[in-house]
């Protein structure tokens, strides 16, 4: 099998969401194909949309389909070319600068010494990638995206709160990676160029891509990688003897100690932000697959991403203090430092730089795919609008907001979502005891993704996931708010292990609870 069958399309009557049978279907019925007798009938509009996508699924490459479950007989052969690509297309998507930034806050920011920054990053990444790898064996058993795997976790209705918090999570990062590409471009043309021209061609490339779906993002991602890799391996040969690598944590023990939790949970966010996204692209994956194959594809295509990038980060942070370039680029943006790294190059500096825009995009592309597969999710009606629609409609929102926010609005952001990437762990924790304690020996029905008698009521994950927020607040460390066990720990960030251990502890007995009661 060749790449190009990765992503094999189902024919058009498979890809239901944007059909009229799967419009006038009801959510509550076995695989939506049973029609409600409330259900309203088509309009013309959604025949129109009918008619758009079945144009759209006759194109070479388009992905028609949407959130409707991939059958196992629609599924791809096992190929060594296939897994090649999916670790490739993580190594690719995360090899980016907006990643990078994480690893310039240890030191300009927790004001840690390259060694401190370099052992939180690379651990800190290794137990994120470990949890997104775990979501992503989903995708192969169920032949569903991550979000309506979640239903058999945490009940149709309650799984819908932390698909909305992903949906504003990828609006979040990519809104960010638009800012940062376009501070990037313009940096390069020594301001001729305006940030808002910059945001204007990543949105057009990510848009255009997205658009197309699974296929071609795998495509881009594939060839993507080999350029980024090159021209940031340029950038280590050309910034690397200003790296301070002799440079030491500054401050007492106490507060040294609480800046390594704050930054280790900080690089453990960032690839852990996929895990509400991983089984999306192991869909097309044979149920045989094995579990560990998916695992470790998925956790050392992010391991080594992030722990490259981040490592790249605390270097060119470490000489911020000693080189004036540097220290001056960094005032006028993120984007104007990683260019800086460049400077010594002259134009093939500044070319390279344009390469490593490219890697903002490869990192938005398939954020956004998830994005608009999270709002079909969101209900019956949300799925009558076809994921290309979706995934253009996002991208249009998140043009907005990085027009509107490429001045003044990133540190807003920045804060915004390290808040919400706590919710992503209380959500594994709540899969990963229902897997192990109460599912263990129990086989899914994954064809019933629908069927609300079937899924679970989900009280006591609806329950673990609101304490675990509480958790998280008692102990969130942000500039806007600094919570009691932050302060306890010495104004360290222990808003996510706070928060999973308060879901812990609720939800074994709240499951328990349920199914003596309630049965499922």
């Amino acid at each position: 099998m060749t790449v190009e069958d990765l992503e094999k399309q189902s024919p058009t009557v498979a890809a239901a969401d944007a059909t009229t049978k799967s419009i006038t279907a009801s959510d509550g019925e076995p695989n939506g194909t049973t029609t409600s007798p409330s259900a309203p009938p088509p309009t013309q509009e959604l025949s129109i949309f009918k008619r758009i996508n079945d144009f759209l699924d006759k194109l070479h490459g388009f992905e028609a389909r949407g959130i409707t479950r991939v059958l196992p007989e629609e599924r791809n052969p096992p190929s060594l070319i296939a897994d090649f690509q999916v670790f490739v297309m993580w190594f690719s998507a995360n090899i980016s600068v907006n990643n990078l930034t994480a690893g310039l806050l240890g030191p300009l920011v927790f004001q840690l010494g390259f060694l401190d920054s370099a052992l939180c990053a690379v651990f800190g990444a290794l137990l994120g990638s470990a949890s997104t790898a775990y979501m992503s064996i989903w995708g192969p058993i169920s032949g569903n995206r991550t979000m309506v795997v979640l239903r058999y976790f945490m009940g149709y209705w309650p799984s819908k709160i932390p698909c909305f918090l992903n949906i504003i999570l990828m609006i979040g990062y990519i809104t960010l990676s638009f800012i940062i590409a376009g501070q990037m471009l313009s940096a390069v043309s020594g301001g001729t160029l305006s940030i808002v021209v910059g945001i204007v061609v990543t949105f057009l490339v990510v848009w255009a891509v997205a658009f197309f779906g699974m296929r071609v993002f795998h495509q881009y991602e594939r060839w993507n990688g080999i350029p980024q890799l090159l021209v940031l391996f340029v950038l280590i040969g050309c910034a690397g003897p200003y790296f301070d690598t002799s440079s030491k944590s500054e401050g007492g023990a106490t507060t040294i100690a609480a800046n390594r939790l704050s930054f280790f949970s900080l690089c453990l966010y960032v690839p852990n932000s996929w895990a509400a996204a991983a089984s999306d692209y192991y869909v097309y994956y044979p149920e045989t697959t094995s579990r560990l194959k998916v695992f470790l594809l998925t956790l050392f295509g992010l391991w080594t991403s992030f722990s490259f990038v981040y490592m790249l980060g605390i270097g060119l942070a470490s000489g911020v203090p000693h080189h004036t370039a540097w220290s001056e680029a960094n005032d006028i943006s993120i984007g104007a430092l990683v260019v800086a790294g460049f400077e010594p190059l002259g134009g093939f500096g500044k070319f390279c730089a344009v390469i490593v825009c490219l890697g903002i995009i490869a990192n938005s592309i398939p954020g956004t795919y998830s994005a608009a597969l999270g709002v079909q999710v969101l209900g019956r009606w949300f799925k009558v609008i076809p994921r290309w629609l979706w995934s253009s409609f996002l991208n249009v929102v998140m043009f907005v907001l990085a027009i509107a926010g490429r001045e003044n609005l990133v540190v807003i952001f920045s804060n915004f979502l390290a808040l919400m990437g706590y919710w992503v762990e209380f959500m594994i924790w709540i899969v990963g005891l229902e897997h192990v304690i109460f599912r263990r020996n129990k086989v899914f029905d994954w064809s019933r993704w629908e069927d609300k008698s079937y899924l679970p009521i989900g009280l006591a994950a609806f329950a673990a996931f609101l304490f675990g927020w509480v958790g998280a607040i008692l102990g969130m460390y942000q500039e806007l708010y600094i919570g009691p066990f932050a302060k306890l720990a010495g104004n360290s960030d222990v808003g996510v292990w706070v928060g999973c251990g308060f879901a812990l502890v609720t939800f074994v007995p709240l499951r328990w609870m349920e199914l003596r009661m309630i049965g499922r």
